[in-house]
């Protein structure tokens, strides 16, 4: 009896199992978060019916179907580098965007959010399309390369002037990191993700997929609806009003901020 005991200590854990256990739950759940509803997920689904099939394949001494799918799995893990690539990059995008080591804030100062504010009530009021992108922990470097630099101070009137129909930047993004107007005109990429509603236009999948690579907080305003969304974290609220609008911009101003503090007595 002593042998058959040791055979199954292994179903007694200690507490470092249990550590690693919760450790590992909770890895697989923020995994299955970041590829929930994209092609990540339906790829998956793939590769464990192949698994499935490889098992009965094995339990039925099927040798040709064993031997093509063992063969399969050899080269399975550089395939999933270059089939995952865009959802490891928005994974690890979102490994540093945690509040503990956040250093930078999207807009510095109450003005240079209030200019965003104006101009895409502006531009919604002129039913001029837009797309405007903020930066916040995460680098829009990458993307600034596609677009014109402009490096100007954020600004209203420059942000309507940019987005004018038939101007040489309005197709593209503007890109805003702290108070200065990095790049226009930049070209952001799709959103990964399966979008059920059709009316989307490629300015709000352009959003959605640069908030799903990158922490920024992405503003749209539509031509044909003079709609404002909001695209953050791979979500889409759309319809937004001034007073919502400004919430969120302004409320990424940092806290330090004279113009925030709190009324004294």
């Amino acid at each position: 009896m002593g042998w058959i005991w040791e055979q199954l200590r292994f179903l007694t854990p200690g507490w470092t199992d249990l550590v690693e256990i919760l450790i590992v739950t909770f890895l697989l759940y923020k995994v299955l978060l970041v590829i929930q509803r994209t092609r990540a997920m339906q790829i998956m689904l793939g590769v464990a019916l192949l698994g499935f099939a490889y098992g009965l394949a094995r339990l039925l001494d099927l040798i040709l179907i064993r031997r093509l799918l063992e063969a399969s799995f050899a080269y399975g893990a550089i395939a999933a580098l270059v089939v995952f690539q865009p959802e490891l990059r928005s994974a690890l995008a979102r490994l540093g965007r945690s509040r503990m080591i956040r250093v930078f804030r999207p807009l510095e100062g109450v003005r240079a959010a209030e200019e965003v504010v104006e101009a895409a009530l502006r531009l919604a009021r002129a039913r001029h399309g837009a797309i405007i992108a903020i930066e916040r922990d995460v680098g829009l470097d990458e993307y600034a390369e596609t677009g014109s630099v402009v490096d100007a101070r954020v600004s209203a009137e420059m942000l309507a002037t940019i987005f004018t129909p038939y101007s040489p930047l309005h197709d593209g993004a503007v890109l805003i990191t702290g108070d200065q107007i990095k790049t226009a005109g930049a070209i952001l990429p799709l959103t990964q993700s399966s979008v059920r509603d059709r009316s989307l236009g490629t300015r709000h999948r352009a959003a959605l997929g640069l908030s799903e690579e990158t922490d920024a907080l992405v503003i749209v305003v539509s031509e044909e609806t003079a709609q404002i969304s909001l695209a953050v974290e791979g979500r889409l609220e759309r319809d937004v009003d001034s007073d919502r609008l400004r919430e969120v911009v302004v409320g990424n101003v940092p806290q330090h901020d004279p113009i925030l503090a709190p009324a004294q007595g």
